[in-house]
């Protein structure tokens, strides 16, 4: 980077600790609530992904509420949650299973470095793995594009939430 130059990184990740209280939380109060406490429920967070498992496909939707509002009240987003089809266990049970998204997609890093080289010629973009680098002499203009991204990752719904990091 040269002398002069401001930059910022785009990224999706999300806060591991704060996704263990959130699943934490969520197992308290599935074990003490009315509805869920006798169903079996059980809700186990791996590397990648997070088990579901409940006596019927109406309290593992109950169970999903309950971690999601817990995730969404320790700000993290929905989006990180990749659900997967509702599968048969064992004794008449179901099971779920939701992949943990991180990081930014191939596409979506072409996405987004297109869409600053249009709307913003002066920024540079460059990606890097699965981020992307913008950089820039005017630090209002690095502003200007996080503002845009913002607003475009609403828009278009992007499958993964985005944040903004290392801005120097």
């Amino acid at each position: 980077m040269a002398a002069g130059e401001s930059s910022f990184d785009v990224v999706s990740q999300f806060d591991r600790q704060e996704l263990v209280n959130a699943v934490d939380q969520a197992t308290r109060e599935v074990r003490t609530r009315y509805d869920l406490k006798d169903s079996g429920t059980t809700i186990v967070l791996e590397d990648t992904e997070i088990k579901l498992h409940s006596a019927s496909e109406m309290t593992l939707e109950a169970t999903r509420d309950v971690l999601l509002q817990k995730a969404v009240r320790r700000q993290l987003s929905p989006k990180i949650f990749d659900y997967g089809r509702v599968e048969e266990a064992s004794r008449g049970t179901v099971r779920q299973t939701a992949a943990l998204r991180r990081g930014l997609s191939q596409d979506l890093c072409r996405e987004i470095t297109r869409l600053l080289r249009e709307r913003m010629p002066k920024l540079k973009t460059q990606i890097q793995g699965d981020a992307v680098r913008v950089t820039g002499k005017s630090k209002d203009e690095l502003q200007s594009a996080i503002a845009l991204l913002r607003k475009t990752e609403q828009d278009r719904n992007w499958p993964v939430p985005v944040q903004f990091v290392n801005y120097r």
